[in-house]
């Protein structure tokens, strides 16, 4: 887009471009979201930005109406498989906070000098900027839904130093932390800071105390057809990890989560907002609150641009009716890619329904038990390390299938194969295919889910085939639907099946 295309998208208040820039007013030292409802500003006085970060860089502070910070994140990041695009991923998922610039940078295979050089030539920040911002918007929140102490909220949130916190809210908000505590929309929407009775989130490992729980709402762009995620994910759930409660168009997904520091309960409900997701993070360590948004981010695909997707499948005659019929069909990722792939072993050559059982079996004999049980969820599903010597008999699946749960286990155990969120795609999906017993459509699959590539087709898939079929699409002319294949093969399988032929 050139400057003057943003501007109109500004004039216009169009919110399918909210993530992707962001626009500051020279007269007012405010940046904004192009759909911010106040008056539009003179175009001689609006600079513009792709990154929050690039304009708190630049001297500009939130708007305090529109909120820029809590805008869906742009799709850009996920389609994108160049250094700065698994950058931006990394950082999402907490990499700077935990492991430093250095750490970001030895996961790409640059130094950190080349990093800095890349974000700030493109984005306008570098990557200490890009965290600084992710971690003032996590403040923020728990500000504003918690009756945590100031100090708690600091390192909570990843900052080094009280007085650190205080300068970026100030800089950033143009407010104290408590003035931002004060402008909360809801006052009774505060969770308490003790901890949940008998630590309920704790693992045989130890017990840790819990907050009573973080409300959130988890912003997306354009259309969103939750029926068919949480009917994705209901055909998928596993017994004491996951569960749907509830009637269709009023269910809530829960489940149990593993991050860096410990562990956390969600829960997403399916009826949505104007534009958001009502989501409930029970979490045992504050620090994971960060990671914990970005990877149910992942899982329902909420940085998707449904209208990007629709433009390009749109064009082909025979997925045009299947996108019209379907608007804001998503690609879910995963919460844990680990465990995804894992899963996708156990469901080589079987149905859904029958990998689901061998899900099953698999967190019975080997899951990590919660200290207590939270409704139907039990267990946290066990770790790559706990499965690579496991003997696996309790599963109902032959020996071979087995070895290979076994060889991908101790693979992802010591880094041969890595699926953090910057892995390079191409190459993780060379090292799957060199494992025994994995094959294309287990990598790609891996591929789809655990790396949110949104450009897999697996061709080989019978009910990809199948759909194809219905449909009248051809599969080997399906060069015109990239970057978005992933999203074509979701209309596949969404796809009315042919009728058998009578005899």
């Amino acid at each position: 887009m050139s400057d003057d295309s943003r501007y109109e998208a500004v004039c216009s208040r169009d919110a399918r471009f909210d993530g992707e820039f962001f626009f500051g007013v020279a007269t007012t030292g405010i940046y904004c979201r192009p759909s911010c409802p106040a008056t539009t500003p003179r175009r001689k006085n609006v600079r513009f930005f792709p990154t929050s970060a690039a304009a708190q860089g630049a001297g500009f502070r939130a708007c305090r109406r529109c909120r820029p910070d809590a805008v869906p994140g742009s799709a850009d990041w996920n389609a994108r498989a160049d250094a700065v695009g698994r950058a931006m991923r990394m950082i999402g998922d907490g990499v700077v906070d935990r492991e430093g610039v250095a750490g970001l940078a030895a996961r790409l295979g640059y130094s950190s000098r080349q990093v800095q050089r890349q974000l700030t030539a493109e984005l306008g920040a570098g990557p200490v900027a890009l965290a600084r911002a992710q971690r003032a918007h996590t403040a923020r929140i728990l500000l504003q839904t918690t009756a945590l102490r100031a100090s708690e909220i600091a390192f909570a949130a990843g900052f080094s130093s009280v007085r650190q916190f205080n300068d970026t809210l100030r800089e950033i908000y143009a407010a104290t932390p408590t003035e931002l505590r004060a402008a909360r929309p809801e006052k009774s929407a505060l969770s308490g800071s003790a901890a949940a009775p008998g630590g309920v989130l704790g693992t045989n490992g130890g017990t840790r105390g819990a907050t009573a729980g973080v409300p959130l709402r988890l912003a997306y762009r354009g259309p969103y057809d939750t029926a068919r995620v949480f009917d994705f994910l209901a055909r998928r759930a596993l017994t004491g990890l996951e569960e749907m409660v509830g009637a269709p168009g009023a269910r809530t997904y829960r489940r149990t989560l593993r991050l860096p520091h410990a562990c956390a309960i969600v829960e997403v409900d399916e009826r949505p907002g104007d534009g958001w997701l009502e989501c409930r993070l029970r979490l045992t360590e504050l620090r994971d609150l960060t990671t914990a948004i970005q990877r149910i981010r992942r899982l329902f695909d909420l940085d998707a641009d449904p209208y990007a997707v629709a433009e390009r499948l749109g064009t082909d005659a025979a997925l045009a009716p299947l996108v019209a019929a379907r608007p804001g069909l998503r690609s879910p990722g995963t919460a844990d890619p680990h465990e995804l792939a894992l899963r996708a072993v156990l469901g080589q050559q079987v149905s859904v329904a029958a990998g689901r059982v061998l899900g099953d079996g698999l967190i019975a004999a080997y899951g990590k038990p919660l200290e207590r049980p939270d409704g139907g969820l039990t267990h946290l599903f066990p770790g790559a390390e706990d499965l690579a010597e496991a003997p696996l008999a309790e599963l109902g699946m032959p020996e071979s299938r087995r070895a290979t749960l076994r060889t991908l286990a101790a693979a992802l155990a010591d880094g041969t194969v890595r699926l953090d969120a910057g892995a390079d795609r191409d190459r993780t999906e060379k090292e799957l295919l060199g494992l025994r017993g994995i094959g294309p459509w287990t990598s790609g699959y891996i591929r789809m889910r655990a790396l949110s590539d949104p450009d897999v087709l697996l061709e080989s898939d019978v009910a990809v085939r199948a759909g194809a079929r219905g449909a009248g699409a051809q599969l080997e002319d399906s060069e015109g639907w990239r970057p978005w294949r992933s999203y074509a093969m979701h209309h596949l399988w969404n796809a009315p099946r042919p009728r058998p032929a009578t005899a």
